[in-house]
């Protein structure tokens, strides 16, 4: 039984490898004078569109006595604009029957709209104003600060283990802009002024900066044309845009700290320091993440949920960005369990991937799912769209989202266990517990 296992589990292996492979998302991409760049794939097994604006800012990008500006941006931009009441920006694309949204993190801010293939215009001109001249105004700011407040105190303060990333982040890094998260510090948001906010647009919101990727029921000639219309008399930012570059130091032992927070159960979140994504190092690390908790026969949940029951919850987290990232394991403790023996009982599983190389078939398997999951990325037209533009910015090749399985592929049981040596080590990395606040005079 065991070899008709494996080999059912390499044929699998190969159908889906074969099926990612046969997927070949075609584009083109080129380049406005302005410096946009643009990236079209043209589908037509579906009536609809995904208009997509990726802008090179995040909030790395930040003074860090004005933190918070990239994401308070993803939520001012939906103001208006000139030729756009207040207000209205989202109702042009419901009532088109369409969707949209915005996402900010530490090295990007992504705008989409999902439309019926016969609104394309009407996602290309929402684009283009938002970039050419979006309402930024006294009324606006104060209306979005309030937002962003209010997104703090649902998504962090008033969430259990909410303040987590922020909480890990201020101790892995010390020098690098990505010691503060994204939503940054509602006191920098207050204290800013108009004009510091219009400096900010007029630096990052510009053509050279940005990616605009479309996927779907298009016509590539006719769609380029449009795309010259609206986009094309947008002048080229006028300010040089700095990228960080800073190299944060060796961690050099390890950091501890407890978080009181209003929760019942106990959690213990590992943040060890990572590479930069995109490397050899990465792909074997998405490996070994997936090993550890990618699904239910994963490791930690079979050993820390299943066999010993020591946690309810249990998962593992590669957190890389364009510079040197974060690998985070975290578990959330059953009832009276001690934090003490679940961090115990994570180490083991850690230190299992440092000391032995994981087996052919579970390595086989955890192969499946990532290939599974390659399929799935391309599975809709706003997936292709945001991975092309993805690709293109931080590394500069679209095609990535072809040719990503190979790398994968390439990883080997070695290059795991060889991750595994080098990061999870103790001096590598900050360790929060979390407890509940009763327990602080304790």
């Amino acid at each position: 039984m065991q070899k008709l296992g494996s080999f059912l589990l390499a044929s699998l292996f190969l159908m889906t490898g074969t099926l990612a492979k046969s997927q070949t998302i075609q584009f083109e991409k080129y380049t406005l004078p302005n410096g946009l760049k643009v990236i079209l794939h043209e589908d037509h097994s579906a009536p609809v569109v995904a208009v997509t604006a990726l802008y090179h800012v995040g909030s790395k990008n930040e003074d860090t006595a004005r933190t918070g500006f990239a994401h308070f941006f993803e939520h001012l931009l939906f103001e208006g604009s000139e030729n756009i009441k207040r207000g209205e920006f989202d109702k042009y694309v419901t009532n088109a029957g369409g969707a949209l949204n915005a996402n900010t993190s530490q090295d990007r801010t992504f705008y989409y709209e999902l439309l019926p293939s016969n609104q394309v215009d009407l996602g290309l001109w929402l684009e283009s104003e938002r970039m050419m001249h979006a309402k930024i105004e006294q009324i606006g700011v104060n209306t979005q600060r309030e937002v962003v407040k209010e997104e703090k105190r649902q998504r962090m303060d008033n969430r259990p283990y909410g303040s987590f990333l922020t909480e890990m982040l201020k101790r892995a890094y010390k020098v690098h802009p990505y010691k503060w998260s994204p939503i940054g510090s509602m006191d920098h948001l207050n204290a800013a002024k108009l004009d510091e906010f219009i400096q900010f647009y007029k630096t990052y919101y510009v053509p050279n900066n940005c990616v605009l990727s479309i996927a779907g029921d298009i016509n590539k000639a006719e769609l380029k044309k449009k795309i010259e219309a609206y986009f094309g008399p947008i002048a080229k930012g006028a300010v040089v845009i700095k990228r960080p570059n800073i190299k944060e130091p060796p961690l050099s032992g390890e950091v501890r700290d407890n978080i009181y927070d209003n929760i019942q159960l106990p959690a213990i979140f590992h943040a060890y320091r990572a590479p930069k994504q995109g490397g050899d190092e990465y792909y074997a690390f998405n490996v070994l993440s997936t090993i550890l908790s990618g699904g239910a026969s994963s490791r930690m949940n079979k050993t820390l949920i299943d066999s010993k029951q020591l946690a309810v919850a249990a998962q593992s987290v590669p957190f890389f960005n364009e510079d040197d990232g974060l690998f985070i394991a975290l578990t959330i403790a059953n009832m009276g369990v001690k934090v003490e023996t679940l961090e115990a009982s994570m180490d083991s599983v850690v230190n299992e991937l440092k000391n032995d190389l994981v087996g052919e078939r579970e390595f086989q398997k955890v192969k499946n799912q990532i290939t599974t999951d390659l399929v799935d990325s391309k599975a809709t037209m706003a997936g292709i769209a945001e991975s092309l533009a993805n690709n293109e910015v931080y590394f500069g090749d679209a095609n990535l989202i072809n040719t990503e399985l190979e790398k994968y592929n390439k990883v080997t049981r070695e290059d795991v266990l060889k991750v595994a040596k080098k990061y999870l080590n103790k001096e590598n990395r900050v360790v929060l517990h979390y407890l509940p606040k009763e327990k602080t005079s304790k």
